[in-house]
Formats: structure tokens, C-alpha cells, sequence
């Protein structure tokens, strides 16, 4: 009988902002964009020996009924610059980057990706996202439009052309010319920067559409999702990793790391106490009633937050909301949430704090390490992206109270056993092309 080796956890950071997370008015909380803030967040994630650290980006301040979209950050530097600074003060954990591939060139943002895997010793990773948003594009020379059904095609041969460029050198520092000929990029050259420490920076994916799965099936290595029970976890888990196989890849292939936050306390009770109290501060009267705007699509500043729902139904493709996705079937949505309210007795402001919170893990240091090796270990992931709550000291607590908890229980790493991210997270290194090419001909 095959005996199953035991999971291990794995774990990263994200650096919060640009959403409903951070509770802004904790006087504990500090700088959104100074570097002491970043470069905090990131050491505490590498002494709790996390994978990475990843940073979220923003093309364009948001923006709601034609104002500034009250929870966007003001002057957030560029991600990439961050991490090549980080890099100089971390020795081991992995430096993550969001990149938009709607509004970027593959030849600029391989050369920059690779720039930092050199200067990292092997630490970078790229967080693919798209955009069909014209109101960001607006920013662009593009004049801001690419259909909603050419984000992920082109996605997908933006990576693959990087993809090309990091292997046009060898690993003993050859450099051999390249051309791409596609739908949607047509170059030819020489790369600049030879083979860098992983051969390919990580690609991590983020989106639970049937697009977005089947995007990271085909071309990612970490998959960042969001659900909210370990059933739903588990269906998600069990349907990305069925898509490998028609992709010659294997379940080991392809990290699932949905993005979690965590509350503790010293009793249950305390625990509870804690969520509850930073729930009210990130949903307010002013963001309980926002979050209903861009449900409906329509100005709803005359309703009182602590009272009953609208009667009507949301205004389809609404533009009250600019810079952000609209959430899918707006109607069956409001429905959901409606229905909610009924159920419960809650008012708009007390369903949008239930309705609309991330996952959590709330409860003693003991019970959050324990239900965390159970998502692991039942299949509902492969570890978890943190999203604290407070920056840039969020991640404290847990790295001090529950990290020594998993590593007693052997759920977690006691030590980086390697120098790259692609070792932190068990991925295989990316085979040389012309080694992939004889493979192929024999």
C-alpha cells in the first residue's frame, strides 16, 4: 500500500490596500506607501519562513459617483520598484509582483521580471492579471479597449512569449536569437539579460472564472482564489487540478493558495470578539452603503444603512463605479443578498459585513493552526496568501503565535531548505528549450 506523504503548508503575504481590508482608522496602522511599511511587512513574512511576499498594483485611482473611490490608495509607488528595493533587504523569501499583461509589452516586462530574479538570487514571481477595462486604459495609448474575450488569449501569449525570451539564453550563458510570429505580438531580437537564477520567475494567476481556471491549468504555477468554506474549497481544488492532465501537468505542478485572513485571540469568545470589532471598522455606514452602489448601480445616499434593503432591482451595466469589476449577474447578487437580510433580520449594513468578508480563520492560535492543516490536508488547498488587516503589522501575531504551532504539528517548514521560489514552493525548474526540443524529436 502507497502511504500519502503529509502535506506540507505553504504560505504568503500579501501587502494590503486598494480594497475594504485595511482598517485605515487603527491608529496602529501606518504608511501605504512608505518603504518602512513594505519592507516591515516583508520581514516578518521571511521570519515566519513564507514563500512570498506579494504586492496587489492599480493602474488608475478608482473612482465612485465621479469622485475618488473612498478606500483607493493615493500614490502607491510601482510594484516592481519595491521589490527590486526589497530584494536588498531580504535574503530568502520570494518577491511577487502584479502586472496588468493588457497594458504592458512582453519584451519590457520580461527584461524587468528577470532583472529582478538576478538581483533577488532567484526570488521573483509575476502575478498575471488582465484588463478589458476602458476606463483604465484610458491611461494608455491603446485609447483603453480590448474585448473581454481577447484578455485571457492574450494573456496567455504574453506569458508564452516571456516565456521565450527567458529561455533564448542558455544555462551556461549563451545568448541564441528569437522570434515570435502570433496573434497578438509579432518580435524578433536578442534578449538583454542572460538566464537568470529560476530560468522562469514564477507565474501566479489570479481569478475563478471558467476562463481565469482554465488559464492557470494551462500556464501558471500558483493559482490566488478566494472561497469560503472547505466544500466550496474543495470543488474548486478538485476541478483547476483536473484541468492539468490535457496540459501535460501534474498535480504538484500547480499551486492553490486562496487568500485568507486571520483573527486571534486567547479564547474563542475573545477571538470572535476581536473579528466582529474589526468587521464594523472595515464596513462603516459610508462603505456599507458604496458596496451596495456598486451593486445596484444607482445612488443610494438616501437610504439609512442601519435599515431595510431597496425594493428595486440593480441598473444593468451600470457605470456609477469606475475601475472596478462589477460583480458578475448583479441581480441574482442583490437577490442573494436581499434573501439574507430577510432570513437573518439584518439590516444593509450587518448583511454587507456578513455577505461580503473574506475568509476567515478565527479563533486561538491552536484552532486557526489546526483548521489550516485541515484545508491542506482535505484537499481545499495548498496553503494560503495572508491578508492582514493592519499594515504594516498584521502578519505579528501570527508569525509569533501560530507558525511555531504548525511547524510542532509538521505542517510547516523550520527552515528555507532552499535559495529560490520555485524550491520554496516545490516546483520543478523550467527545462532549457533545446533539451525540451530533443526530448520532443527522440
Amino acid at each position: 500500500m502507497t502511504v500519502r506523504a503529509r502535506k506540507k503548508i505553504h504560505l504568503a503575504a500579501h501587502f494590503p490596500g486598494v480594497n475594504s481590508t485595511t482598517v485605515w482608522a487603527d491608529p496602529r496602522s501606518r504608511s501605504q506607501i512608505g518603504f518602512s511599511s513594505f519592507e516591515h511587512l516583508a520581514r516578518t513574512a521571511e521570519r515566519g519562513l513564507f514563500d512570498f511576499f506579494f504586492l496587489a498594483e492599480g493602474l488608475r485611482l478608482r473612482e465612485h459617483k465621479g469622485r475618488i473611490h473612498d478606500l483607493d490608495v493615493v500614490g502607491r509607488p510601482e510594484s516592481l520598484t519595491v521589490l527590486n528595493a526589497l530584494a536588498a533587504v531580504t535574503q530568502r523569501i520570494g518577491l511577487a509582483a502584479t502586472v496588468n499583461a493588457t497594458f504592458n509589452e512582453p519584451y519590457e516586462l520580461a527584461r524587468r521580471l528577470a532583472t529582478l530574479d538576478h538581483l533577488s538570487g532567484g526570488r521573483a514571481a509575476w502575478n498575471v492579471v488582465t484588463s478589458s477595462d476602458a476606463f483604465t486604459g484610458e491611461n494608455f495609448r491603446r485609447g483603453g479597449y480590448l474585448d473581454r474575450a481577447d484578455r485571457y488569449t492574450r494573456a496567455a501569449e504574453f506569458v508564452a512569449v516571456a516565456r521565450e525570451l527567458w529561455d533564448s539564453w542558455t544555462p551556461d550563458g549563451l545568448s541564441r536569437p528569437f522570434a515570435h510570429r502570433g496573434q497578438h505580438f509579432d518580435i524578433a531580437g536578442e534578449f538583454t539579460v542572460p538566464r537568470s537564477p529560476q530560468g522562469h520567475p514564477v507565474v501566479i494567476q489570479a481569478g475563478d472564472s471558467g476562463e481565469g481556471r482554465e488559464f492557470a491549468a494551462r500556464t501558471a504555477d500558483v493559482i490566488f482564489t478566494r472561497h469560503g468554506t472547505l466544500e466550496d474549497g474543495r470543488a474548486f481544488y478538485a476541478d483547476v487540478k483536473g484541468r492539468l492532465a490535457k496540459y501535460g501537468r501534474s498535480a504538484d505542478d500547480l499551486k492553490i493558495m486562496p487568500g485568507v485572513s486571520v483573527v486571534l485571540g486567547d479564547t474563542a469568545a475573545e477571538a470572535q470578539e476581536r473579528a466582529a470589532g474589526i468587521r464594523r471598522q472595515q464596513v462603516s455606514p459610508q462603505n456599507a452603503l458604496l458596496a451596495l452602489e456598486q451593486i445596484w448601480g444607482t445612488d443610494l445616499s438616501s437610504y439609512d444603512p442601519d435599515g431595510p434593503f431597496p425594493d428595486t432591482d440593480p441598473v444593468p451595466e451600470s457605470s456609477i463605479t469606475q475601475g472596478r469589476t462589477r460583480r458578475g449577474d448583479t441581480v441574482a447578487l442583490a437577490e442573494k443578498w436581499r434573501a439574507l437580510s430577510r432570513e437573518k433580520g439584518l439590516s444593509i449594513r450587518q448583511t454587507v459585513i456578513e455577505a461580503s468578508g473574506r475568509q476567515s480563520f478565527i479563533g486561538t492560535p491552536e484552532a486557526v493552526a489546526a483548521e489550516l492543516e485541515t484545508f491542506v490536508r482535505q484537499d481545499a488547498a495548498d496553503g494560503f496568501i495572508l491578508v492582514p488587516h493592519l499594515t504594516p503589522g498584521g502578519l505579528d501575531e501570527f508569525v509569533d503565535r501560530v507558525v511555531p504551532l504548525l511547524q510542532e504539528r509538521g505542517a510547516f517548514r523550520t527552515e528555507y531548505r532552499g535559495t529560490t521560489l520555485r524550491s520554496h514552493l516545490g516546483l520543478p525548474d523550467p527545462a532549457d528549450r533545446e533539451e525540451v526540443t530533443t526530448r520532443r524529436q527522440d
